[in-house]
């Protein structure tokens, strides 16, 4: 299996606890990457912060932003994704800033299936249309 897959996976079932309290195991993955006051909650966006922290951790080039949509811009744009590779949506619409990140798991027709994080509020695998698809990234 690919290295940083290993991170991704051992991280599956991770989820926001209920109420005002933070899972720590969520909170890491912004404090890992230098991320301090109120970005250490669970109710910020934390998707691209778990994609942030398994490259990381698998010392592999990352960007160190919370953006999702970041992540187009680093790695080889690819049209063929293998597991592992990144994978970028769109939410909104293709014109807003906001989007969702995790690591290419397979597709079926036209559902793309992502393990990621803040998928449902956890770390789990989750399909989304490929009409919502922005991009495949190769990161070496």
């Amino acid at each position: 299996m690919i290295k940083h897959m290993k991170y991704a996976f051992s991280q599956y079932g991770i989820q926001e606890k209920k109420g005002t309290k933070n899972n720590p195991e969520v909170i890491k993955y912004f404090k890992e990457l230098g991320y301090k006051g109120k970005q250490l909650k669970e109710e910020t966006a934390w998707c691209s912060a778990f994609v942030n922290w398994v490259f990381k951790m698998s010392d592999a080039p990352y960007t160190g932003k919370l953006d999702a949509r970041s992540w187009l811009e680093l790695g080889m744009e690819t049209n063929n994704p293998q597991l592992g590779d990144v994978v970028v949506f769109w939410e909104e619409s293709k014109r807003s800033k906001r989007g969702h990140v995790g690591f290419y798991i397979n597709q079926i027709d036209d559902e793309v299936f992502v393990l990621g994080g803040n998928q449902n509020n956890q770390v789990n695998i989750s399909s989304y249309p490929v009409s919502k698809l922005l991009g495949y990234r190769v990161i070496i």
